[in-house]
């Protein structure tokens, strides 16, 4: 096992075409199975909302000013998008399954285009656990996004006339001026398209306890590994635990755990400071007025939806701390987290702040590692010949103690 040549390997082999690929000489199968999301008439573009027959007039629209070309490439009615309705969803099995026992469900960071940083984290998981392992797509991110927003050329053009709109924007590239206008425009795409997620889960896991998924067994256990912008996602769903849905469910954070205004994402990889500005002005200065004016955010942050109300409370440290602190004590034992030294999206005092609590007497298991060569958040396993043998060792520490804890 060699982080490195696996890395290569599985990156050669990885399609989210084809219906099933063998691996290592048939040892590990993946299999693209299709998903219709039940869930997008929640997003933005709707003329009229329904929740349980209560009825909400369109979303109001907090714009600010863009350009025309923007405009019609990335501001689109993001309920309409047929990349984000209907997409493929990879499944890692050891081959010769009959159906799984065990799934493990590996949620991904912000602004993810493809899947070939966690093809290695996913078969190392099948490896060490036996489980099935599920890559599933954050709505808008990997193949449920338009292929506009990875085309080079066209995401440059934009940057340039993002930043002469904003002069001083900083972290600004072609990788993330998709995202970044999107969320600048919008910032409450951050909540909706996080919450069809969270339903889209809900209606995979629905589907495996009606018998009806083709790969896992009706009872299997759903446990998940969760890094970065899918650990807050996984947190969320976990905490509000819908219909007991996930009593059992364990969770694996990796560089992931803090609550929101704990993180920074202003990297060329992840958002530039625009939309962070935005994202932080909505829903950490100035949400209570926002939910003031929209009645169905406000119905969504209420007891009425768990959810929403879990949402909030994982938004500002220093707001809902009893009630978070609460309910992540319920369910301590079933959460371990690694956090990285050098990590500077999401520092590790941080993650030891909000799943240990202000006065870490919260029993979760949260592990700060480092490594002795240079990583970042969105590389911590870099693919440098110079340090392979360093990296894989790390790496195999880091899988390790996740497989331990899920097995």
């Amino acid at each position: 096992m060699n982080y490195h040549n696996d890395h290569h390997y599985l990156k050669s082999q990885f399609t989210t075409d084809e219906q099933k690929i063998l691996l290592y000489e048939g040892a590990v199968s993946i299999y693209n199975l299709p998903f219709k999301s039940e869930n997008c008439a929640i997003l933005p573009g709707e003329d009229q909302y329904d929740d349980h027959e209560k009825i909400f007039s369109r979303t109001p629209d907090y714009q600010h000013a863009i350009s025309p070309e923007i405009n019609e490439i990335l501001n689109l009615a993001d309920s309409k998008v047929h990349e984000n309705r209907v997409f493929n969803y990879s499944v890692f099995q050891p081959t010769g399954t009959a159906k799984a026992k065990k799934i493990i469900i590996l949620m991904h960071g912000l602004n993810e285009k493809n899947w070939f940083k966690y093809l290695t984290w996913a078969n190392r998981l099948v490896e060490l656990t036996g489980s099935t392992v599920i890559l599933f797509p954050i709505a808008f991110h990997m193949n449920r996004a338009p292929a506009d927003w990875s085309d080079f050329r066209m995401m440059n053009d934009l940057k340039y006339i993002r930043e002469g709109l904003f002069h001083a924007i900083v972290g600004s590239s072609f990788a993330n001026v998709a995202i970044s206008t999107r969320l600048h425009i919008l910032p409450q795409r951050f909540f909706w398209s996080g919450l069809q997620t969270f339903y889209d889960i809900l209606q995979l896991i629905r589907q495996i306890r009606s018998g009806n998924h083709p790969l896992i067994d009706e009872n299997a256990a759903v446990d998940f590994f969760a890094y970065s912008i899918g650990a807050f996602l996984t947190q969320i769903l976990r905490l509000a635990n819908p219909g007991r849905m996930l009593d059992q469910s364990k969770m694996f954070l990796f560089c992931g755990g803090p609550v929101f205004n704990r993180m920074t994402p202003v990297r060329k990889s992840i958002l530039d400071s625009e939309a962070n500005i935005a994202l932080y002005s909505f829903f950490i200065e100035h949400l209570e007025n926002y939910i003031k004016t929209d009645k169905r955010l406000a119905h969504y942050f209420s007891e009425v939806h768990s959810e929403g109300l879990v949402f909030k409370a994982m938004l500002d440290y220093n707001k809902m701390l009893g009630f978070r602190e609460e309910k992540l004590r319920e369910i301590s034992g079933f959460i371990s987290a690694i956090a990285l030294k050098k990590d500077q999206v999401v520092p590790s005092y941080d993650v030891l702040n909000t799943l240990k609590g202000a006065d870490r007497d919260i029993p979760i298991d949260v592990k700060v590692m480092d490594f002795p060569f240079n990583y970042t958040h969105e590389n911590p396993f870099p693919l440098d010949l110079k340090i392979a043998d360093e990296v894989n060792d790390a790496f195999g520490k880091v899988f390790k103690i996740a497989a331990d804890f899920l097995r």
